[in-house]
């Protein structure tokens, strides 16, 4: 049975995209990771809490063609600089670290924004947001627009280790409490996010978890809102190698409201998507497997 939520149908906001050659303005450290801060009006204007840009990387004589994608930390439309928007970076290959290494006044280009945005409860409930990682970059975005809907708001933030944690202080600005967990104990409290979550949803009464980060930990908060009968809205990890739904790279078994399984793209289906939906079952040793009773797999006799 699916649980009773305060959350509309997500609409698709921000349906509109748009290519810019934004200008880096801003790069600066957190932590073992990047801030960079772009000028990119019409996306700034654009966007919702839980999309993405996918920015190129490398010139017409590289041999990085594919874009990379990142979730919106948060945007300006209006400043100095005219609409900005906000990413975070780590470097993760050769395309991120040439990312990383742009200067000041440097060109990147950029389409968005892209994706299908967190949706936001219809009434003021409580919310916890949960990120592993830079995972909990479009977090503090979306706690701000909980907030002025009236929303109490918690962030549980997560890490391996007190350097991969990104955004403490800023989830303190943004949110009316913030727990921090880490796998080895330097920051906060010892183990993982799943362990803070059932006494922050009793406490709180919680009516919707929000979340972005490894798949594991997402399918941790899609396990503990099924416990406390609410919902989860996940914003998936998947690689998105275009980003615009070409490829099918990130495609992932997702139940649609007739329980039908179907391998949706996660860059134009997703990237949000509702915790009890996602065929969590499907995901082994960090790869996605298509389940037999999908629409369209292959039947067992012609594998």
């Amino acid at each position: 049975m699916t649980p009773s939520h305060p959350l509309g149908t997500a609409a698709r906001e921000g349906a509109r995209v748009v290519q810019v050659d934004a200008e880096v303005i801003r790069s600066a450290p957190a932590g073992i990771y990047q801030h960079l801060t772009l000028v990119a009006p019409g996306i700034a204007e654009l966007a919702r809490p839980g999309q993405f840009v996918a920015a190129a990387i490398g010139d017409e004589h590289s041999s990085m063609l594919l874009r990379r994608s990142f979730s919106i930390h948060r945007v300006s439309p209006q400043g100095a600089y005219g609409g900005t928007v906000e990413i975070v970076v780590a470097a993760h290959g050769p395309g991120t670290e040439q990312l990383l290494a742009l200067p000041t006044g440097a060109r990147v280009n950029l389409i968005g924004p892209l994706g299908r945005p967190f949706p936001v409860p219809q009434e003021p409930v409580a919310c916890v947001l949960v990120g592993g990682g830079y995972g909990s970059a479009p977090l503090f975005w979306l706690a701000d627009v909980l907030r002025e809907r009236g929303c109490h708001v918690e962030i549980v933030l997560g890490a391996a280790s007190r350097d991969r944690l990104f955004g403490v202080l800023e989830g303190r600005r943004s949110a009316d409490g913030v727990t921090i967990t880490t796998d080895d104990g330097s920051e906060g409290s010892k183990g993982w996010v799943s362990d803070v979550l059932p006494e922050l949803i009793t406490r709180t009464g919680a009516s919707v978890i929000y979340g972005c980060g490894p798949m594991g930990m997402l399918r941790s908060l899609h396990e503990a809102a099924q416990e406390h009968g609410i919902v989860a809205q996940v914003a998936v990890e998947e690689a998105m190698a275009c980003g615009i739904g070409i490829c099918m790279t990130c495609v992932m078994p997702v139940r649609d409201a007739t329980g039908t399984t179907k391998m949706v793209r996660s860059c134009v289906e997703g990237p949000v998507f509702r915790g009890d939906r996602v065929r969590w079952d499907a995901f082994v040793d960090g790869r996605c497997l298509v389940p037999d009773d999908a629409l369209g797999a292959p039947e067992a006799g012609a594998r």
